[in-house]
C-alpha cells in the first residue's frame, strides 16, 4: 500500500484526506495547528458576483460553491456548520446593474438561485440588525463555519483511521522516498502534499524552490448577542471592506482585516476592533448595543499570491510531490474543491479538465544550483 503524507490540516489538507481511498493508501497527516486561517474564518460563500478579472478563479470558486451540496451529503455536514440562508449585498448604488449581472453568471450557476431586489423593509425584514435600506438578495449563498467544519471532519479522519500527527514537520527526500520528520518521529512516504497555506513557502525552500507566497493576517470580531434566531439569517456583503455574518448561538461576526505587513502576527489590535465596527456601524440598526455587548477576536493567517490566484497540482521535476496553497481571503470556498480535486487524482487518476490555474511553474521554480 501506497503512503501519502499531507501536511497541513486546514481546509485543503482535512477535505483532501477525507476523500482519499484508505483501501488504497496509508494516509498520515501533518499538523502544528498554527496560525491556521480555517479555523478563524466566518466563511461567506457567495462568489458569483465578484467583479475580479481572473476568468480562471471565477471558475474555480464557481464550481467550489457548487461542489459544497456534493460535501455536504457527502461528509454529513450539519446546518450548524453548512448553512444555505441566503446572502444580502447593500450597494449605495449600481444595485440593478449588479442585478442584471446575477442573471448573466446564473445561466452557467444555477446555484445562485433566487436573485430579487429588496425593499428597505424587505431588507431589514430579512436581517433585523440591518438598517432599511435597498440590497439585492440571493437565496444560493451560503455559510461555511471553517472552525467547525475542521472539527467535523477530523473526528471523521479518525473514523477512517487516518493518522494524525499534530507537531510541526520538515521533509526531505532520500532515494524515492519522501522523509517527514517531527521533533519527536519520522515517518517514509511515496509523496508527499504540501497544504500548509503560507508555510508551504517555508517548506520547499530547503529542497531549492522558491515560492510565490506571502502571509496576510486577518482579524474578525465576533459579538455575542442575545438574538438566538441568528443562525437562520443571510449573511450581509456590505459596500466596503466589512461583512457581516450571522453565527451559531446569537453570535454576529464582523470581519475581516487584510494586513499585509503584519505577517504572521497573530496577536489581536484594538485597531482592528475600530477598523471593522466603524466600517459597519452605518449599516446596523443597534451598533451601540452591539457594540457594548461581549466580544472576542479571531486571528489568522491567509496565503497570497503576487496575483491574487490559488495553485495546486504536481511539481514537474518531482510527480510525487504536490503543493496546493494561495487561497486568500476566498479558501472556504475554493479550498475543499481543490482537497477533493487532489484527492481525485490519486483515486482515479483524473486531473480536472477545466482551466483553473496558470501553470505550476508562474508559483514555483527550481532554483538553480
Amino acid at each position: 500500500m501506497k503512503k501519502i503524507a499531507v501536511i497541513g490540516g486546514g481546509i485543503i489538507g482535512i477535505t483532501l484526506a477525507n476523500y482519499l481511498d484508505t483501501a488504497k493508501y496509508d494516509i498520515t497527516l501533518f499538523d502544528d495547528g498554527n496560525n491556521q486561517a480555517t479555523k478563524a474564518s466566518a466563511g461567506i460563500i457567495s462568489p458569483w458576483l465578484s467583479k475580479r478579472r481572473n476568468k480562471r478563479w471565477y471558475r474555480l470558486a464557481k464550481d467550489g460553491a457548487a461542489f459544497l451540496q456534493k460535501l455536504v451529503i457527502d461528509m454529513n455536514l450539519s446546518n450548524d456548520i453548512y448553512a444555505k440562508n441566503g446572502t444580502i449585498i447593500l450597494r449605495k448604488e449600481a444595485l440593478e446593474s449588479l442585478a442584471t449581472l446575477a442573471e448573466q453568471r446564473k445561466k452557467d450557476a444555477p446555484e445562485i438561485g433566487e436573485i430579487k431586489q429588496l425593499s428597505a423593509q424587505e431588507t431589514a425584514d430579512k436581517l433585523p440588525l440591518l438598517t432599511p435600506q435597498e440590497s439585492l438578495y440571493i437565496s444560493g449563498g451560503a455559510r461555511l463555519d471553517g472552525l467547525g467544519y475542521l472539527e467535523h471532519m477530523k473526528k471523521l479522519a479518525v473514523q477512517k483511521q487516518i493518522n494524525f500527527i499534530s507537531e510541526k514537520a520538515t521533509l526531505k527526500k532520500e532515494d524515492s522516498y519522501w522523509q517527514i520528520s517531527t521533533p519527536k518521529q519520522q515517518i517514509s512516504a511515496d509523496y508527499v502534499i504540501l497544504t500548509a497555506g503560507p508555510s508551504c513557502k517555508t517548506l520547499l525552500e530547503p529542497l531549492g524552490y522558491e515560492v510565490d507566497l506571502r502571509p496576510q493576517k486577518g482579524q474578525l470580531v465576533v459579538f455575542k448577542t442575545t438574538q438566538t434566531q441568528s443562525k437562520q439569517w443571510p449573511v450581509a456583503m456590505l459596500d466596503n471592506e466589512a461583512d457581516l455574518i450571522p453565527a451559531n448561538n446569537g453570535q454576529i461576526i464582523v470581519g475581516s482585516t487584510h494586513e499585509d505587513e503584519a505577517q504572521w502576527d497573530i496577536q489581536p489590535t484594538n485597531a482592528a476592533f475600530e477598523q471593522l465596527t466603524a466600517n459597519s456601524k452605518d449599516f446596523l440598526q443597534s451598533s451601540e448595543k452591539l457594540l457594548k455587548n461581549s466580544f472576542e477576536y479571531r486571528v489568522g493567517t491567509r496565503a497570497y499570491t503576487s496575483d491574487f490566484a490559488p495553485f495546486f497540482g504536481s511539481l514537474v521535476d518531482d510527480p510525487s510531490l504536490l503543493v496546493a496553497s494561495g487561497l486568500g481571503s476566498s479558501g472556504l470556498t475554493t479550498g475543499p474543491y481543490i482537497g477533493y480535486l487532489l484527492a481525485n487524482y490519486f483515486n482515479e487518476g483524473n486531473w480536472p479538465a477545466e482551466d483553473y490555474q496558470k501553470p505550476l511553474s508562474n508559483y514555483i521554480q527550481k532554483i538553480s544550483s
